[in-house]
């Protein structure tokens, strides 16, 4: 089966190839700018060494079956149909900085783990994304904003900035082709993205926290709470039946200090579920005893609840009135938080919000400990 050459390393296409590594940096340069190989060599590459990577390899691509801009904010979202026909949604975040934009990938069809507030949770797992597939969401939005530059002020060019992984799919899930995506993402002669500027979210796999501190540990962790109070989680996270909370915040622990990066805590408010006082009281103390324990205080990322439902189906949420005195709460305790602006939410950009039918059925459902690595 030939290699998709946007999912492969220079050290690693110049092995396979047998071609010189300075000629593989171009060839993956080229691959990643172009997105695809040129019918003749250019004079900065051997002939034979393109000829032996289009014997090995091609580049294999995503349709984008849909680019839809909000109208409130400048978000987009962008949807790419697969080869077996399964389609995938991404979204361009803007950051603060003008110019500056993350990309939020999604890194599986569907999710197992079934998180009662998302959307995708609703779908079933089809399959994992390969390398390629995570990768090319990224290129693809690099693209867009070359073609189709957003409004900026004068001399200010658009560029990918960073990377999060919170997009359809528990990344853990899939960990070693997420590992490898980010190897390719950050690889000077591909994407050139700084892994310090990539964050890969995961609703609580402790195995995967940790394959991530070993294979990339420059990368930020984000971790999604639910619920400080256990019954609460488990009713609307069932992974905390396979994996506690108190289990995941003791890999994340380990991960805060090794890399002493502090991790990202996101606590997405429901009404009448988490958002009351002894919540509020119930997080601040979890998150002062994880900065005690590990001398490095969590970041708290409140979340209001975007609507997940579709035509024909009802809400099984609200969004909080709470948000403030739940900050409030946060405060008396001595921790801080800021709200996550989520954008796109006209679009179903939004967190929480992307979800395509699977191609396949029937929907599988988390009943057992996702294995991190790929099947």
């Amino acid at each position: 089966m030939p290699l998709a050459l946007q999912a492969i390393l220079p050290d690693e296409l110049a092995r396979v190839c047998n071609i010189d590594v300075s000629d593989a940096r171009r060839i993956v340069s080229l691959v990643h700018r172009r997105g695809a190989l040129p019918d003749r060599a250019p004079a900065t590459i051997r002939r034979a060494a393109l000829e032996a990577a289009r014997a090995a390899g091609h580049v294999p691509g995503l349709e984008l079956v849909d680019r839809r801009a909000s109208s409130v904010d400048p978000f987009v979202k962008f949807a790419f149909r697969l080869h077996d026909g399964a389609v995938i949604e991404t979204v361009r975040i803007p950051l603060e900085q003008p110019g500056r934009y993350s990309v939020c990938v999604s890194s599986q069809v569907g999710c197992a783990l079934a998180c009662a507030f998302c959307a995708t949770g609703r779908m079933g797992l089809a399959r994992n994304l390969e390398v390629w597939e995570i990768v090319e969401q990224v290129r693809r939005v690099r693209i867009d904003l070359e073609e189709s530059p957003p409004q900026l002020p004068e001399g200010v060019k658009a560029r990918v900035h960073g990377v999060l992984f919170q997009g359809m799919g528990e990344p853990l899930a899939n960990a070693e082709r997420v590992i490898a995506a980010v190897r390719v993402m950050s690889e000077p002669s591909a994407l050139a993205i700084d892994m310090r500027n990539i964050t890969v979210c995961t609703s609580g796999l402790p195995t995967g926290i940790r394959m991530l501190l070993r294979e990339v540990p420059a990368v930020r962790l984000g971790l999604s709470i639910g619920s400080a109070r256990t019954g609460e989680r488990r009713a609307i996270m069932p992974i905390d039946g396979a994996h506690p909370l108190e289990e995941v915040l003791a890999a994340a622990g380990e991960h805060a200090r090794a890399t002493r990066m502090a991790p990202m805590f996101a606590y997405t408010l429901l009404a009448g579920v988490n958002d009351g006082d002894e919540d509020a009281l119930a997080l601040a103390d979890l998150a002062r005893a994880f900065a005690e324990a590990h001398g490095v205080r969590p970041r708290l990322s409140l979340i209001p609840y975007n609507s997940i439902a579709k035509e024909g189906t009802d809400d099984p949420f609200r969004p909080s009135g709470r948000l403030a005195a739940f900050r409030e709460a946060l405060g008396a305790r001595g921790v801080g938080s800021i709200v996550r602006y989520s954008g796109g939410g006209d679009v179903g950009a939004a967190c929480g919000q992307l979800a395509r039918p699977p191609v396949r059925s029937p929907r599988r459902r988390l009943t057992v400990d996702p294995d991190p690595t790929p099947r």
